[in-house]
């Protein structure tokens, strides 16, 4: 690919950024723009490349805001997904900062690849290197994708927040087994804001 296709489509994927929630149908050619922007970006150190998971802490956490997307077909599964308690410290559901230092209890925002399964205390998990400087301590920190109790539709909609994690991507014990098998070792996850596709 040359270098002005390259630029033109990751323009088109920031114009994306931009689209309205109430624009749905819009939503996965935005996250499939993000997706296969970064997959360029991570050439060589990101071995399967057919699905990308895409955290979007410009959400709320009672929002859908965890993105399977699928590369080849454009399609996108969203799941609920919890950040940090250090990241949002008075519980109101919005993710207020991020941070890579150890015993923070923060999210931390960037690219991820992910590594192998392995069965934890809160069961069935997978673990994620960081790839950036913003979060090159997650295997230090255990920041892993594992799913949780205070994880759920009814909690979303009964409390209007999710609990939160201690840095990790919480899932709901409902959703662990589509989100796990889908993304599988040597993907990408990204965590960041950006502008909420919904």
């Amino acid at each position: 690919m040359d270098r002005r296709t390259f630029l033109a489509s990751a323009a088109g994927a920031a114009v994306g950024l931009a689209v309205p929630q109430a624009h749905a149908a819009d939503s996965g050619k935005g996250w499939l723009g993000i997706a296969t922007a970064e997959l360029r970006r991570r050439a060589g150190s990101i071995a399967q490349t057919d699905l990308v998971a895409i955290a979007d802490f410009a959400a709320p956490s009672s929002a859908k805001r965890f993105h399977l997307v699928n590369v080849a077909s454009g399609t996108v599964e969203s799941f609920l997904v919890a950040h940090g308690r250090g990241s949002d410290p008075s519980h109101s559901g919005w993710l207020r900062r991020f941070s890579n230092d150890p015993g923070s209890y923060c999210t931390s925002n960037g690219a991820y690849r992910t590594l192998g399964y392995y069965n934890g205390k809160h069961g069935r998990s997978i673990r994620l290197a960081g790839l950036d400087e913003t979060n090159n301590n997650a295997e230090a920190r255990a920041i892993v994708v594992h799913s949780a109790r205070y994880v759920s539709d009814e909690i979303a909609r009964g409390a209007g927040v999710l609990g939160r994690s201690e840095g990790c991507f919480a899932v709901a014990e409902s959703d662990l087994t589509a989100v796990l098998s889908r993304m599988g070792p040597g993907r990408l996850l990204i965590a960041g804001r950006f502008g909420g596709l919904y």
